[in-house]
């Protein structure tokens, strides 16, 4: 078995991913590789979306998901969306069918170059997003960062799109808010097990939401595909919002948007928006070691 495996640098609204084909493979990336590429500048990323053989019948891959820190995830929308644009560009299909750990995901991608992805249901249950302590009304909890008379954040939504996310709903752009500092706070608070994505949503009108995502195991993100979805989710679900919204990322490239349907008849959340390739390369997935195709001055490493 070649040590090498082809992959793409390619980003959803500024998220940065990395497309890596294991098809025909039983390895699979492993941490101390994705913690090596995450080192390297050109090959920093916010997630690995791993591309394996199919395991179910009926799907057209497998999906393992890595986070810039080596740690697993459950979701990722934005790399989702990657995934499909390198495969459709590979086969001619327009129409995918994946298996990741948080189930089974559905995609398409449109003749405008926009990609849909079906992201399932919203899970609002306290066990299951999951928190440590017992909330009946997961829409607003008690968790706040700041003085306990004049909180900076608090009172977050949660709700689990595959991966654990809380939400905090503020007043002004999310940009003028530290979230480097209190990110890895929020991320790692007790109340949450397994840690969470944090986001700030600036509900603009009924069907516009601005947000920045401090995205758990990655860290500051230019864009989080599934927090676009459950901050979107829970703007309806407090009535802040209607069931179809735009979703402004404050933080990516040109504030880039994403549409966030969740809809009634079924309670699946689509996410529509693009995927861009920037350029390919080989890596070892055992190692990290990588090297770019055909660009001058790029070096081994």
């Amino acid at each position: 078995m070649s040590a090498t495996v082809e992959f793409a640098k390619m980003n959803g609204l500024g998220n940065k991913i990395l497309v890596v084909d294991m098809r025909g493979r039983a390895d699979k990336v492993t941490p101390s590789a994705a913690i090596a590429l995450n080192a390297a500048s050109d090959t920093q990323f916010d997630q690995i979306m791993a591309i394996h053989d199919p395991k179910a019948a009926g799907t057209d891959a497998w999906i393992d998901i890595l986070n810039s820190d080596g740690t697993k995830a459950q979701a990722c929308g934005n790399g989702t969306r990657c995934v499909v644009q390198a495969l459709a560009s590979e086969t001619g299909k327009r129409v995918f069918t994946f298996q990741t750990v948080a189930g089974i995901l559905n995609a398409v991608e449109h003749e405008d170059g926009t990609i849909s992805v079906d992201m399932g249901k919203p899970v609002f249950d306290w066990d299951k997003i999951p928190l440590a302590e017992e909330f009946h009304d997961t829409s607003r909890i008690e968790l706040q960062i700041g003085p306990i008379d004049n909180p900076v954040l608090h009172s977050p939504s949660v709700a689990s799109m595959g991966n654990p996310h809380a939400i905090f709903w503020v007043d002004r752009d999310p940009m003028s808010f530290d979230l480097g500092r209190f990110g890895p706070l929020l991320e790692n608070h007790p109340m949450f097990p397994e840690r969470a994505n944090i986001t700030l949503a600036q509900v603009i009108s009924p069907s516009s939401i601005t947000t920045r995502t401090w995205e758990r195991g990655a860290g500051l993100t230019l864009a989080c595909g599934s927090a676009a979805c459950a901050t979107a989710v829970s703007a309806a679900r407090t009535g802040r919002t209607g069931r179809e919204v735009a979703v402004k990322v404050a933080s990516s490239p040109n504030q880039g948007v994403l549409t966030i349907e969740w809809r009634e008849r079924d309670g699946h959340v689509i996410m529509t928006g693009p995927a861009e390739w920037e350029w390919s390369g080989t890596l070892d997935p055992s190692t990290g070691a990588w090297s770019r195709d055909a660009a001058p001055g790029a070096e081994a490493r």
